[in-house]
Formats: structure tokens, C-alpha cells, sequence
């Protein structure tokens, strides 16, 4: 669902999620004639204007008569396009389509900053919005069993928008419908007419464990499940004549993984013989495999997956990204419900299995991560935070016994089973569905509320606060600072209406420390705050406790946290969070700055985001000074939430896209980078200390 609004300036359109996009517009006047626009978009909107501004996005142009496309990237020279009928499709936060008559001149400014539509004079145009974040329309009611479990699997995909390499494209896969337990099946109408034939077929054992690793590879396939008395899975193209047969359990979980993710990256580079192609840096990859792109392209779907089968993927692996996302997931019937929402990331799911964590172990591998990625890795010195000050409890904290995962390929990891792991979010099945009550709130502005409540740890406080203030002057937020606050006001703030709520204080056993006590999680009716962080000692139950009550995600820690290291741990996270990255990967980063880094960690689905990144995908970058005074620039873009897209840096001269979570790599004159780190505006580790763009270039100026 998608509102709108005028401005003073022109206009703004934004989603239940709170993304949106403003466009400029200053004589705009907004009028009848819309225009058509063969796309699904939820909203249009029409009117008059001479001239539009955009944040800096990837266009692609189609002439509405002839059909022949037009593409502006980072173009250094602007498109000109003479009279005729136009349809732009502006990649950002909120997908925009614009149709308009030329001529028209679209370029963008020399800080990459905005990207111009003008029109030399005021014209009809007519506007078409869609959001990338959907929810479940209808509901499968799945019984108890695996036949159950892998019917509603086969359904699951009736969500997608097409079949072939274009259902890799985030915004042609809708949201599945939902899972929910009952005595018997019951496909809703819709569901079965929307259901496509591919083709394909796979035949699991009789148990959920094998159900549940199969789902996300039988989803984008649109494969038809079937539950057999078979020792191992097996998949089949009867068009083509075709099996494949599968080890049995463990060893399917990491061979059908495998098998996703080629077929995945292969439609990712095959797509682009169709009409929604852009230059993509991975394409030269199709020059190492035998293969017919246009031909396979325009193939059944079974008779693609038969070709990807023949092709010796192994010379483009290391080319292609690590997979975005492993979930791993106890196969029960409490868990069926999660099912969809995992599927909707396009998550590879295995099965949790752990060992237990001794204490120097954990003491290793937080040093590890820190001297290795830390901004000490270069020398063991020992930092300030470590060398003293006063812990964020003076009572006991809660304890909390850790394992230890054994995690799969993955750039972010979950955990939906028993056990706290490290290195991974831990969630649960109600953080799924809370997410959906806090889309029906009509205010497109994020509120913000930040709890102070010990005067000892002021320092933090300020950062924070100035880092909210600083973004809401680009984003629509609301920021209240409180101070102090009772039980009885700590729990009014967390049951009222609330985006984010940023604590910063004392926890013990109790609870969190108020100015009358503490304050169990656990008393409250109700959590309204969508997301939170609890920065003080020991705070993982309580923050597993907002969780079941209603929040989406927070972060947490496990221990007795210092000051210091808190204090830094919360400036970074607060600054990620608010540019647009997920909550495990805001954190992930944040972390890595303090040596006891396995006290942090996230609960709830670690894939929510709070705000829209400027970028559409949010990035950080690695910079390495060469020995030639030349500097090496690797950014990679975060991707849990909408794989398969693609993103281009905003470098001169560079107009190929790069596959989303792959790394874009630069090597740049102290010149070139001084000029990207300007309009950058992400994240940078250099020298094992993390900046800001803004931040690097006084540091090397």
C-alpha cells in the first residue's frame, strides 16, 4: 500500500514500512489525464510540472511506440530524448515509474546528488508507485503433517509475479502466503489460480526435517512437493527426461543449498537477455560457461533448470556472492508458521546443531574477531575501554549460557531453535507477525525515543541523540529525549506507539533499572516498540521478552558491558541503523569495535530494517592505502532483505552495476577518492577503524 502527499516542494509518497521517496517538483500542480502505465504499481498519481528531481537512482527508459530502451547510470553525459511517449522505471526505496512526453533531458548533478528529468517546460506526467515491501495477502491452512507442510510449500510460490531468470528480480517475487496450522488443508481460491506449472517436481522422505530444507529451493523453483517412501530426495524434469538425486540427511541441507544458489545467480546473469537487463559487471562470467543466454532465457523453466545442471558452474563460483542469508530452523509444527516469511528473504534453511561454549573459547574468538577486524588489528595494543571504568550494572545480571553454532555459508545467520548461539540473531515465530501490526500506522514519520537513565553514561546519550537529530533533517523523524524515568514510565514508553526506542542504563535481574526500581519486561500487557536496543549489562531476556510481546527485533547483550565499550558500541550501532541497515548487520558491524564483541547480539528477525538507506542498498567500504599512493576501495551492499537486485557505485566513468552483495572493487588516486568520499555517505573501514565518508575525508585531506 502505497500514500501520497504534496509538499511545498513537490511530492512524497511512502509505504507502511515508513520507506519512501521525494520528488521535487517546484511548479508542481497536480490535475486529471493520467496517464496509462503497464506496470503493477498500488498507487498513481497525476499533475503538471516542468522539471522533477530525484534522489541519484538507475533509470531505464522505454519508448512507449517503438519499445526501444534507454539506460542513464552514472553517465557523466546527460540522456537527451527527443518528442515521443516515455515510461521511466526509477530504481529507489520506493519503486517509481514515471510517464511523461518528450522531449525531456535527464542527467545528474555533478555530486551525484539528484537525478533531473526536465522537460524545458510544464507537461502532463503522470506518476506510478509501488512498494518493495509486501505482505502476505491470503492464508494456507496447512495440517500437522509433512504432506501438509510440502502442499503449502508447493502453493507458496502461486506469490510470484513471473516464471524463469526474471523471478530473480526482488520485485517479481510477492510475499507467500501465510502458514497456519489446522486440521485440514484449505488452498484459498486465489492461491490455486495464481499457481504456475513449471515443470518440476521434487519427492522428499516422509518427515519434516527434510520438508523444511527443501522449501526455499522447491519456492523459487515453484516446484510441485511430493512425499514419498524414499530414503533421499530427488528432483525431477519429466518434460525433459530428467532426475537428480539428492544424499539423505545431513548432507542434503548444504547439496540443496548449493543447488539454490547456483540456479539463482545463473538466472541473476540469463535474465539479462530479457528486456529488464542492465550492464552488469558479472555478465562477462556467461563467457566461461557454455551456454545460450538468449536461448535459455526464453526456455520452460524445466528446461533451464536441465541446462544450469549441465554447466561447469564451478568456474564462476568464487565470482558470484556468498549466499545472503542462512536460517537454521528446528523442523516442528510450532515452526511451520515462520515458513513463509523465511521464504520471502529467499533464506537457505538447515538444521541447528551446536556444541557447547567453554569460557575461553568465547574469550578467543571475541579477540580473534576484534584483532583481526578491530581497529587494533594492526598492533596489540590494549584500548582505553578495556583498561578500566565502571560496568552498566553494580548488581547481578542475568546469565545466559551460550553455544556454539556450526553455521553454514552465510553472510548473516539466524537461529529459530533452543539454544543461544553466538554469531547469529536469535529469533522466534512472533517476531515474523509482530512486524505487520506496526505497517497499519497511517503517520509516515519514524519516531525515535531515546532513554537516558543514568547520568554516568551522558556521553553516549549526546552522540546518539545528535546522530538522530542529524538524519532526521533527510528523513521524516521524530526524536523525544527522556530522562529518568520510573517503572511506571519506562513501561507506558514501551507500550505506546513507538518506531524505536534506544535504552541506556542499568539491568539486573530484576530488570531494567528505573529511578523506583526495576522494571520486568515481563509486566507489561503489551510491547509497541517495533524495534529497540538495550544497551546495559545483561539485557538479552528482556529484550526476548519484547519480543514475545510485540516488537520485531532488538539488540541485546549477554553480559556485564563496560561504559566505554558500550558507549562506542551504541554510537555506531545508532548511526547504522538510522542509514538504512538491518538490525544484525548494524550490529555485526558496531560490534567488531570492542574486544569482548560476543556480548552483543540481536533477537528477533535480524533482517528488519528501521529506515531507508539513500542508496536503496545500504554499503560499507574497505579501503587499503597501496604502496604506489594509489588507494584500493571495496564496497559491498547489504542484501538480506531483497535478494537478486543489483547497485552501482557513484563513481565517474563506472556505469556497470554490480550483483547486490557482491564486492565492487576501485582503485583510485587520493584525488578520485577524495571527490567519492564526499557524496559517499556509507560506512569505511580503514585501518581497522570504522568512519564515515564525511569522517575519512578530514582524516586524509
Amino acid at each position: 500500500m502505497i500514500e501520497w502527499e504534496e509538499t511545498e516542494t513537490g511530492v512524497r509518497a511512502f509505504d507502511r514500512t515508513k520507506t519512501g521517496v521525494t520528488i521535487g517538483a517546484p511548479d508542481w500542480e497536480s490535475g486529471d489525464g493520467a496517464k496509462t502505465i503497464d506496470r503493477p504499481i498500488d498507487e498513481s498519481v497525476s499533475g503538471r510540472a516542468s522539471r522533477l528531481s530525484f534522489p541519484p537512482s538507475l533509470v531505464n527508459i522505454t519508448d512507449v511506440e517503438t519499445g526501444k530502451q534507454y539506460k542513464h547510470g552514472n553517465d557523466t553525459e546527460p540522456l537527451e530524448l527527443s518528442t515521443g511517449e516515455y515510461l521511466a522505471n526509477i530504481h529507489g526505496n520506493v519503486k517509481t515509474y514515471l510517464r511523461f512526453s518528450g522531449p525531456a533531458k535527464i542527467y545528474k548533478t555533478d555530486d551525484f546528488e539528484t537525478l533531473i528529468v526536465d522537460f524545458h517546460e510544464r507537461v502532463p506526467i503522470t506518476f506510478g508507485f509501488r512498494s518493495h515491501h509486501e505482505v502476505p495477502v491470503d492464508t494456507i491452512t496447512v495440517p500437522p503433517t509433512v504432506e501438509g507442510v510440502a502442499t503449502a510449500i508447493s502453493y507458496a510460490a502461486s506469490s510470484h509475479k513471473t516464471t524463469g531468470p526474471d523471478r530473480s528480480y526482488p520485485t517479481l517475487r510477492g510475499h507467500p502466503p501465510r502458514f497456519e496450522v489446522g486440521e485440514e488443508l484449505h488452498i484459498p481460491d486465489p492461491v490455486r489460480e495464481e499457481k504456475k506449472d513449471s515443470g518440476i517436481e521434487m519427492r522428499i522422505p516422509d518427515d519434516l526435517a527434510s520438508a523444511f530444507v527443501t522449501a526455499p529451493l522447491a519456492y523459487y523453483l515453484q516446484a510441485d512437493v511430493h512425499v514419498e517412501e524414499r530414503d533421499s530426495p530427488m528432483l525431477s524434469v519429466p518434460e525433459a527426461n530428467f532426475t537428480y538425486h539428492f544424499s539423505s540427511l545431513p548432507s542434503y541441507q548444504t547439496e540443496v543449498a548449493d543447488m539454490f544458489r547456483r540456479v539463482f545467480f545463473l538466472d541473476c546473469l540469463v535474465r539479462n537477455a530479457g528486456p529488464h537487463s542492465w550492464d552488469l559487471t558479472e555478465l562477462s562470467l556467461l563467457d566461461e560457461l557454455d551456454i545460450d543466454a538468449t536461448a535459455t532465457y526464453e526456455a520452460t523453466p524445466g528446461e533451464q533448470f536441465v541446462e544450469y545442471d549441465l554447466l561447469n558452474f564451478e568456474r564462476i563460483d568464487d565470482e558470484l556472492p556468498e549466499w545472503h542469508l542462512a536460517m537454521y530452523v528446528e523442523p516442528s509444527v510450532e515452526n511451520i508458521s515462520a515458513l513463509p516469511y523465511l521464504l520471502a528473504n529467499l533464506s537457505a534453511v538447515y538444521l541447528p546443531k551446536s556444541t557447547p561454549l567453554e569460557r575461553d573459547e568465547l574469550l578467543d574468538v571475541s579477540l580473534g574477531d576484534f584483532y583481526r577486524d578491530g581497529p587494533y588489528r594492526d598492533g596489540p595494543r590494549v584500548p582505553k575501554a578495556a583498561a578500566g571504568g565502571s560496568y552498566r550494572a553494580s548488581e547481578t545480571v542475568s546469565s545466559v549460557e551460550r553455544v556454539k553454532p556450526e553455521l553454514q555459508q552465510g553472510q548473516v545467520h539466524g537461529w529459530l531453535a533452543d539454544g543461544v548461539p553466538i554469531d547469529v540473531f536469535k529469533t522466534d515465530v512472533t517476531a515474523y507477525e509482530n512486524r505487520f501490526k506496526y505497517f497499519d500506522r497511517s503517520n509516515g514519520d519514524i519516531d525515535v525515543t531515546l532513554i537516558l537513565n543514568d547520568e554516568m553514561m551522558g556521553d553516549e546519550h549526546e552522540d546518539v541523540a545528535e546522530i538522530y537529530m542529524e538524519r532526521s533533517e533527510e528523513l521524516p523523524i521524530d526524536v523525544t529525549v527522556r530522562e529518568h524515568l520510573s517503572r511506571a514510565e519506562l513501561a507506558e514508553t514501551l507500550e505506546s506507539p513507538c518506531d524505536f526506542v534506544h535504552y541506556i542504563g542499568h539491568c539486573e535481574e530484576s530488570g531494567l533499572r528505573c529511578t523506583d526500581g526495576n522494571l520486568s519486561v515481563s509486566s507489561i500487557e503489551e510491547s509497541n516498540v517495533q524495534t529497540f536496543f538495550l544497551n546495559a549489562c545483561g539485557s538479552y531476556h528482556e529484550g526476548m521478552e519484547l519480543v514475545r510481546k510485540g516488537s520485531v527485533a532488538g539488540a541485546v547483550t549477554f553480559n556485564k558491558v563496560l561504559n566505554k565499550q558500550a558507549g562506542k558500541v551504541g554510537v555506531s550501532f545508532a548511526r547504522l541503523l538510522i542509514n538504512g541497515f538491518s538490525i544484525q548487520r548494524a550490529l555485526q558491524i558496531a560490534r567488531r569495535r570492542i574486544m569482548m564483541n560476543k556480548d552483543y547480539a540481536v533477537v528477533g528477525d535480524g533482517t528488519h530494517q528501521l529506515a531507508q538507506c539513500d542508496n536503496f542498498f545500504p554499503v560499507v567500504g574497505k579501503l587499503t592505502r597501496m604502496e604506489d599512493a594509489t588507494f584500493r576501495l571495496s564496497c559491498n551492499s547489504m542484501t538480506e532483505r531483497l535478494p537478486g537486485g543489483y547497485y552501482q557505485p557513484y563513481l565517474k566513468n563506472d556505469n556497470l552495476g554490480y550483483l547486490a552483495g557482491n564486492d565492487a572493487v576501485f582503485s583510485l588516486d587520493p584525488d578520485e577518492l577524495i571527490s567519492h568520499l564526499r557524496h559517499a555517505e556509507i560506512p569505511i573501514v580503514f585501518d581497522g577503524e570504522l568512519y564515515w565518508s564525511a569522517e575519512l575525508v578530514s582524516f586524509l585531506d
